[in-house]
């Protein structure tokens, strides 16, 4: 291979190896002011643009808490970065800066350093305005020290600001059992003074629910088996009032069985059992009585209250107890 050839080979792996350094695209820094002027304490946003090749590494080095003495950088948002196809990426950051002094500042360009290269961004111009203010208004002074406020709470003790929902409960206990006294000791009071009223005996308090019963007119008006019912139920509120049975809780058998065996209500408890036996056949059989059945009925009922009721002992007169004197033999003389 002569020297000709070599050297040609030799240019084309030189210009091969530069055309792929070339390849690489370039770094760009941008940039931006989402407003270029301000009112002075107003904030705004500067925008940060790099586009590079993917997977490049850089930082900037001149970014820290401000960007002049009269800028200040008051917050850094999180980067976000884009895909631009062909192996680049885009990197877009916002900065949130704030200044208090007016005047037309140069922020100066940010550098971007990637690998052994460094990279420049362009110049912004801010303009901070200062706030107006109108000279007519009378400018006063600081305000003097003001009293702070009072509260019950501040002289309480600690112990009492801290537990006074458990103190409130224990009041509120106390009030109740206070009233509840009072409330029994009047009552007592109001029962000795004014005696209660006193029940209404068995036998009119039965007669008073028959006498009711009757002024319904339910046979009348075709409600037999609600006749029956209210009406047995008055005989066993009766029967438990006057002898202390417990009819209520007992069967039609039962209660027979119990009066059969009572030596008051025992000769009327043919009338109880008739009553019974009609009233089950209609709530429980769906027969419907005739009207004189059920006139028959309530006369049974009635019959059965009076002959039951207690019998009034008459007052011993005077010639009463002389003839029971004088045939007692251990008070004649």
């Amino acid at each position: 291979m002569n020297s000709g050839f070599k050297r040609i080979i030799y240019l084309i792996c030189l210009a091969a190896l530069s055309l792929g350094m070339s390849a690489a695209g370039p770094v760009t820094v941008k940039t931006s002011l989402d407003s270029a002027y301000i009112i002075m304490g107003k904030q705004t946003t500067l925008k940060i643009n790099v586009v590079q090749d993917r997977g490049t590494q850089g930082y900037f080095t001149n970014v820290g808490d401000t960007l002049i003495s009269e800028i200040e950088v008051i917050r850094a948002l999180p980067a976000d970065t884009s895909s631009l196809g062909s192996d680049r990426e885009e990197i877009t950051q916002d900065i949130i800066i704030q200044s208090f002094d007016s005047g037309l500042y140069t922020i100066k360009p940010f550098i971007y350093v990637a690998g052994n290269d460094t990279f420049k961004s362009n110049e912004l111009a801010l303009k901070v305005i200062p706030v107006p203010v109108d000279t007519l208004q009378t400018v006063h002074d600081y305000a003097g020290t003001a009293a702070p406020g009072w509260k019950i709470w501040d002289i309480l003790p600690d112990f009492i600001v801290d537990y006074w929902w458990v103190m409130f409960i224990l009041a509120a206990l106390v009030l109740v059992v206070a009233l509840y006294i009072v409330w029994s000791k009047r009552k007592a009071i109001i029962g000795t003074i004014i005696p209660p009223k006193p029940p209404v005996p068995p036998y009119e308090m039965a007669m008073q629910q028959l006498n009711a019963l009757k002024n319904m007119k339910l046979c009348e008006h075709g409600h037999e088996k609600e006749y029956y019912t209210r009406l047995t139920e008055i005989l066993r509120i009766y029967l438990h009032r006057r002898f202390g049975i417990n009819a209520m809780e007992m069967t039609s058998s039962q209660i027979m069985n119990v009066i059969s065996s009572h030596q008051e209500v025992k000769p009327s408890s043919p009338l109880m059992k008739q009553i019974l036996e009609i009233a089950d056949f209609v709530k429980f059989a769906n027969v419907r009585p005739l009207p004189d059945d059920n006139a028959k009925t309530f006369n049974m009922a009635v019959q059965f209250v009076e002959a039951t009721k207690p019998v009034e002992v008459a007052p011993e007169t005077q010639d009463d107890k002389a003839n029971n004197d004088i045939n007692d033999p251990k008070k004649v003389k």
